[in-house]
């Protein structure tokens, strides 16, 4: 479809230690035990989109990325790794890479989507539209649509505290308004001069941004080059390009464009169920399409550049790893109600054991669990709803629930783990409790140890 494709793969990121270090970034996370980013790509792939910039904060991940890669699909993808400053914001890595842009229009996908929604459907209702930016808005995942993330499963109870606040025009094509990181628990207030530009706008709390973006380049560019402070492209460039769009309109409504004191409130008991009529006027048409022949159906106006959607059905699979509560939540879906997207084959008892992996006698593994190649387990263990990586060893009486444990890792007799992740090359020692906490690699949790609600990583030297 003659789009360039950039894919951001980030860096380091905090919210994940520790998860993540300089040996293992975000983007080569064990997901079902496969790096996160290899669910882009092959997404990428399925939609014939294989020339693809991955950029990476730091020289260091980009060889790590860069190595893998080329050993996974060098024969299937073109791929061009390139390193950015760290901290650079995403908006600041597109800025960083703008010489390596050259298409008319550019798909933006970040690094951390695992999703079955085909990127070839944003492209085509950003073409079908002409659109200067078309964003994929996907339904909240259930636990949460907090970019914060919990740092513990016991955080997952809690409300979950949204972050985008949209505003759609009647046929759900055009962006109309985007607040990012905004608290909804008091009333939200949204100025009088934008609802009289728009005419009706239904006010949405219960889509995420997917971070899957469709730009026309020459558009981005300006807003890049021109707004050089602009770090974020969720925060900082699609609502500006959302602002622009309706400064026009609102000169036509008559409306001064300083003004300011005109506040509609949306009172957050209408925002709870999740869909608002702004206005009570059951019209159909288009924001876009009223203007293009005039607010009276007769004058002729100027046609603002239009910011676009595209909401896949509910039945989709969306989310984003940015937080550890996610990580958990991700890898818990991919081998349970999500099972498509792991790219295995499961057995009649609806779970992945490698052929090379060895049970011990009494040892139950459970549906909705992965064992991992070469990964050895003693007696009488019980695993349930937990992915074990490759090459572990784990020995007799060992109780592992609702848990990541990444490669490498050695667990002895009578441990138990829950609701935790467990990072490569840790060691178990005899009768050690990990309930809820994060334990990173090459980490040693001593004989009858118990920890809950920690992270556990080694000092620095």
């Amino acid at each position: 479809m003659d789009f360039q494709v950039v894919v951001l793969a980030g860096g380091t990121s905090k919210n994940l230690v520790p998860l993540v270090s300089k040996e293992l970034p975000k983007a080569l996370l064990p997901v079902a035990n496969r790096p996160v980013l290899s669910y882009v790509l092959e997404l990428l792939e399925l939609s014939n989109l294989k020339d693809i910039i991955v950029v990476a904060e730091g020289e260091d991940v980009a060889l790590r990325i860069g190595s893998w890669i080329s050993g996974a699909y060098e024969e299937r993808l073109r791929v061009e790794v390139t390193s950015v400053p760290e901290d650079v914001g995403t908006a600041g890595a597109l800025r960083a890479i703008s010489r390596h842009l050259t298409a008319n229009d550019i798909l933006v996908v970040s690094g951390d989507l695992v999703s079955d929604v085909p990127p070839g459907a944003v492209a085509a209702t950003h073409r079908r539209n002409g659109a200067v930016v078309t964003a994929m808005l996907c339904s909240v995942p259930v636990s949460g649509s907090s970019e914060s993330g919990s740092a513990s499963g016991k955080d997952k109870t809690k409300k979950a505290v949204v972050h985008n606040i949209v505003g759609l025009d009647p046929t759900k094509q055009f962006l109309l308004y985007i607040a990012t990181g905004a608290e909804i628990e008091k009333d939200y207030k949204i100025q009088k001069s934008i609802l009289r530009a728009v005419g009706q706008m239904d006010i949405r709390a219960d889509l995420m941004d997917a971070y899957m973006y469709a730009f026309k380049r020459s558009a981005l560019q300006e807003v890049l080059d021109q707004k050089d402070t602009f770090r974020s492209l969720r925060q900082d460039v699609l609502p500006y390009l959302v602002r622009s769009q309706l400064r026009s309109e609102v000169l036509l409504n008559g409306t001064p464009r300083t003004e300011e004191n005109g506040i509609e409130k949306v009172g957050s008991h209408k925002i709870q169920v999740l869909l608002s009529q702004i206005l009570s006027n059951s019209s159909a048409t288009s924001f876009h399409d009223l203007y293009a022949c005039g607010a009276d159906g007769s004058i002729p106006v100027r046609k603002t550049h239009k910011c676009c959607v595209y909401i896949p059905p509910s039945s989709n699979y969306c989310a984003r790893l940015f937080s550890i509560q996610s990580y958990s939540d991700i890898n818990r879906d991919v081998i349970g109600e999500a099972s498509h997207l792991s790219g295995y084959s499961f057995s009649a008892q609806n779970n992945i054991i490698h052929p090379s992996a060895q049970l011990g006698s009494k040892t139950t593994v459970g549906p909705h669990c992965m064992l991992g190649e070469g990964s050895q387990m003693g007696d009488k263990c019980s695993v349930k709803r937990s992915v074990i990586g490759r090459h572990c060893r784990i020995g007799s009486n060992v109780k592992i629930a609702n848990s990541v444990v990444m490669d490498h890792v050695t667990i002895a007799d009578g441990c138990s783990i829950q609701g935790s992740v467990i990072c490569s090359n840790v060691q178990l020692q005899e009768r050690a409790v990990i309930r809820d906490c994060q334990v990173g690699a090459g980490f040693v949790v001593t004989a009858a140890c118990e920890y809950k609600g920690e992270a556990l990583a080694r000092k620095e030297k």
